[in-house]
C-alpha cells in the first residue's frame, strides 16, 4: 500500500504530468522537424547536388543494380538506405540546434531573474598611515610596522 501512495504523490506532484507534456511536445516537434527536412531542406540541398533525391539513395546487398528503391524492395532485395540515414542526420542536427537555442534562451531568462550575488565580505583593510592593503585581522602593518586598529 505504501508504494501506491508514493506513486499517487508522485503523479499529483506534477512530475508525471510535466514528463507527459514533454513527451507529447517532443513528438510533435519531431514531426515538425522531419517535415521541414523532407519538404524544405532536402529539396533545397538537392538543387546544389544536381537534383539528387536522397530518398532514392541505396545500395542493394545482392549486387544487382535496380532502377529505384521501390524496384529493389519489390524484388525482395535487402537494401541499405543510406539516403534516409543522411536525412536522419540532418534531422538530428536541426533538432539539436533548436534544442540548444531553446535551452540557451531559458538559461538567459533564468540569469535575468536570478538575484545578484551578495558582495563578498572584505578580507583586507588599508593601513591608515601608509595606505597599504593588510589583512583585516592585522593589528600591525606589515609595510610600515604601525599599530592599526
Amino acid at each position: 500500500m505504501g508504494m501506491l501512495q508514493e506513486f499517487k504523490k508522485f503523479a499529483v506532484k506534477g512530475n508525471m504530468i510535466d514528463m507527459a507534456v514533454g513527451v507529447i511536445i517532443g513528438g510533435a516537434f519531431n514531426s515538425l522537424v522531419t517535415s521541414l527536412v523532407n519538404t524544405v531542406v532536402m529539396p533545397a540541398l538537392s538543387v546544389f547536388t544536381g537534383k539528387l533525391d536522397f530518398s532514392q539513395m541505396f545500395i542493394a546487398m545482392d549486387g544487382v543494380k535496380y532502377e529505384s528503391l521501390a524496384a529493389a524492395q519489390e524484388a525482395g532485395a535487402a537494401v541499405v538506405q543510406y539516403g534516409n540515414f543522411i536525412s536522419q542526420i540532418i534531422n538530428f542536427i536541426i533538432m539539436a540546434f533548436v534544442v540548444f537555442l531553446f535551452v540557451r534562451t531559458i538559461n538567459k531568462m533564468r540569469e535575468k531573474d536570478a538575484p545578484a550575488p551578495a558582495p563578498a565580505a572584505p578580507t583586507t583593510k588599508k593601513c591608515p598611515y601608509c595606505l597599504s592593503e593588510i589583512p583585516i585581522a592585522a593589528t600591525k602593518c606589515a609595510h610600515c610596522t604601525s599599530d592599526v586598529e
